[in-house]
């Protein structure tokens, strides 16, 4: 048999002699007499009706949990509880009247005040503790859902954010690798055909290769296809130092994080146009340096710009408190420090 068909056809029966051995204990003490001894026809018929109303109190329990739930915006407030459980006992006040109390005006000695007042009050304090606990769990479940909801929304606006961010941030890279491609075109066409072949293939990494999470070695290529492609417009007096942990390899990470502090290296390099720019792997972390020299009459170098907002935003979004970054600058050098949870 199935839960379903427990609650419906068999929970009524249990509950109804639960209530009626309740009444009959209560009532039969205080008069020192016991319904066992009396004849068991008389039993039977209260045993008939006291189910028959346990039938009819499961409908009106379950019509106005129905009822009360149907109102997903309603404020669960002290007045609202209060409202409900006086409704539910005034509805069990009519099915008590309706079936019960006649029932014991025509069995043993009749209706008595210590009959009328046990046959409402046992089955009221049933049928409410029955009414909180099934209108509780209603409760939770509303309550649960309501948070997978907001969870929806906030991932929902997640993912826009991150696509707003990720629109942003393309244009800025691809007009720094086309003004690049363009200048080489009166220079060296070979090697501008060349840097079209490593530019299709940032192009491709970023179109379709796009996913979730990448392991680190995909995006450690990445950033060495585009530091290759800077080389090409930078100065010849330029002392690049790359240093890439071997041990980065399969560990998964979100795309597209590191870029912004290299691009914005070779933005603002110059003075002894130094500029060093490592990854390493330690205790399940991942650490990311770049620094470059800057001019002698730069006073200072942006911390803000479309590539840094963008990559603090991001890290905001995709590692709440599993990332920090730390950017200063010392005398003429600009230093970028990015640390990240694997």
């Amino acid at each position: 048999m199935s839960m379903k068909s427990f609650w419906k056809y068999i929970f009524p029966v249990i509950f109804g002699l639960i209530i009626y051995t309740t009444i009959r204990l209560v009532n039969d003490l205080t008069a020192k007499s016991y319904f066992w001894e009396r004849p068991w026809h008389v039993t039977v018929i209260e045993v008939v009706f006291v189910i028959f109303s346990s039938y009819l109190i499961q409908f009106m329990v379950n019509y106005y949990i129905r009822k009360f739930s149907r109102d997903k915006s309603k404020v669960i407030t002290g007045k609202t509880i209060l409202k409900e459980f006086g409704t539910v006992y005034l509805a069990l006040f009519v099915i008590i009247n309706v079936t019960i109390i006649p029932m014991v005006a025509l069995t043993d000695d009749g209706l008595g005040l210590n009959d009328f007042v046990i046959a409402h009050i046992i089955p009221g304090l049933y049928v409410l503790l029955y009414f909180s606990i099934v209108r509780g769990n209603h409760y939770l479940k509303e309550y649960v859902h309501q948070k997978l909801q907001l969870e929806k929304i906030a991932n929902d606006q997640l993912q826009t954010e991150l696509k707003f961010l990720k629109a942003q941030y393309h244009p800025h890279f691809l007009f720094n690798a086309l003004n690049t491609i363009y200048f080489q075109m009166d220079d060296n066409v070979a090697a501008a055909k060349k840097s079209v072949e490593k530019f299709s293939e940032l192009l491709r990494y970023q179109l379709y290769d796009q996913q979730q999470t990448v392991p680190i070695s995909q995006e450690i290529e990445y950033l060495q296809t585009y530091i290759e492609l800077q080389r090409v417009r930078s100065s010849d007096k330029l002392q690049l130092s790359v240093q890439f942990d071997k041990s980065l390899g399969p560990q998964q990470v979100y795309p597209l994080l590191f870029l912004p502090l290299v691009e914005n290296a070779f933005k603002y390099v110059g003075g002894e146009y130094k500029m060093h720019i490592e990854a390493k792997n330690g205790q399940n972390r991942l650490f990311f340096h770049v620094e470059n020299s800057l001019p002698t009459d730069m006073p200072g170098q942006k911390n803000g710009g479309i590539g840094l907002e963008n990559i603090k935003r991001r890290l905001a979004l995709l590692y709440p408190g599993k990332h920090e970054l730390a950017i200063s600058k010392e005398k003429n050098t600009f230093i970028a420090n990015l640390s990240l949870v694997l």
